[in-house]
């Protein structure tokens, strides 16, 4: 069975869109655990446009399950992770002007600065993911720069899910799956979930952890956020 990964950058979201201490992330965190949750993910991005680097201080000492924190290559939120040392650090692509992260990180083409990454974030005692799109010469860089698990984007299942095209996007993440077990990487995926289109992703074979994150907080804005956690955990048992 899949673990599952609370995303709650949206919690915070709702908080910066007034600048002010409510809601905190660390309420839906400990929500999320009695929800069932496996780990809690958060995304310290450059522009700071939700989670802040408080919030993370305050949830690596409060959070009792794994804290996986998203951050792209930059120096300064690599400072930041290697002095915070949440327990799982996944690199991912970030632009300013996206809404939400678009695409895997282009490993073979940024493989010096991804390289480097992994090693400061696993000297400091991390287990790094590599968040990729499911093409297998990506998968094969990230096993030969020292990641040991590779978070399948799953945006373009996500958008064709119930569409002709659906099944050509899951077959695709299929035989990613396969190339990352072949490799020896523990494989993970995020990106677009919902309550509707998780079950195909989660059934993958070796799939060790989903990250979901909008569909459960909206959910979550109606029904309460454990038991948002709770119905997502029943869906990929």
């Amino acid at each position: 069975m899949a673990l599952l990964g609370v995303n709650i950058d949206h919690v915070a979201t709702v908080r910066q869109a007034r600048l002010t201490n409510e809601p905190d992330p660390a309420w839906a965190a400990a929500l999320a655990e009695m929800g069932g949750a496996d780990g809690i993910t958060v995304h310290l991005r450059e522009d700071r446009r939700h989670i802040q680097q408080r919030d993370l201080t305050v949830l690596r000492e409060t959070v009792a399950v794994k804290l996986n924190l998203e951050l792209a290559c930059h120096p300064d939120v690599l400072e930041i992770a290697c002095r915070t040392r949440p327990q799982q650090a996944t690199l991912v692509p970030e632009r300013r002007e996206e809404v939400t992260t678009e695409g895997g990180l282009d490993v073979v083409g940024c493989r010096p600065a991804v390289a480097d990454a992994i090693a400061r974030l696993r000297d400091a005692g991390m287990s790094v993911s590599l968040f990729v799109d499911p093409e297998p010469r990506q998968i094969e860089a990230s096993a030969a720069l020292g990641a040991e698990a590779v978070e399948l984007h799953t945006g373009a299942y996500a958008r064709a899910a119930g569409e002709s095209r659906g099944e050509d996007e899951l077959a695709k993440l299929v035989d990613a799956g396969a190339c990352a077990t072949a490799a020896g990487l523990v494989l993970h995926a995020g990106h677009g979930l919902t309550y509707r289109n998780v079950q195909p992703v989660a059934r993958i074979a070796h799939m060790c952890e989903l990250n979901i994150g909008h569909s459960i907080v909206a959910r979550a804005l109606m029904v309460g956020f454990e038991r948002a956690v709770r119905d997502m955990k029943r869906l990929i048992a």
